[in-house]
């Protein structure tokens, strides 16, 4: 029976000086990368899962500044800032515990002109 010898493993010649960092050991922290700050997009419809508002009355809201504005990625791509977006969202939950924003007014059932159902009444 022949016996084949293990050999040490070896590392490529483009693999010299990298050194492996044990799981335990933290990464090294880059200082460009981590003084850059991360802006996260939400395209149209990501929007609308967010926001439950139509296309047309959030484009009048930004108009009026009351809604963040949208930005041009490319040419082609529109995105709004999530941070800005879940800022506002918060800003309406603080307004609407609070009582300052108006809510619609009901409808007036005493200017119909027909009733939707028949008074039992004959």
């Amino acid at each position: 029976m022949h016996m084949v010898k293990r050999q040490k493993p070896t590392q490529c010649q483009s693999c010299q000086g990298i050194e492996i960092t044990p799981a335990d050991r933290p990464l090294p922290v880059l200082p460009h990368i981590e003084a850059r700050q991360v802006v996260r997009t939400v395209r149209r419809s990501q929007l609308r899962e967010i926001v439950p508002l139509s296309d047309t009355t959030i484009y009048e809201m930004e108009q009026r500044g009351e809604f963040p504005r949208r930005f041009n990625l490319t040419p082609r791509c529109v995105v709004w800032d999530l941070g800005e977006v879940e800022a506002w969202i918060q800003e309406r939950r603080n307004a609407s515990s609070a009582g300052s924003i108006e809510l619609a007014p009901g409808p007036d059932v005493r200017s119909r002109k027909t009733r939707p159902v028949k008074s039992d009444r004959g």
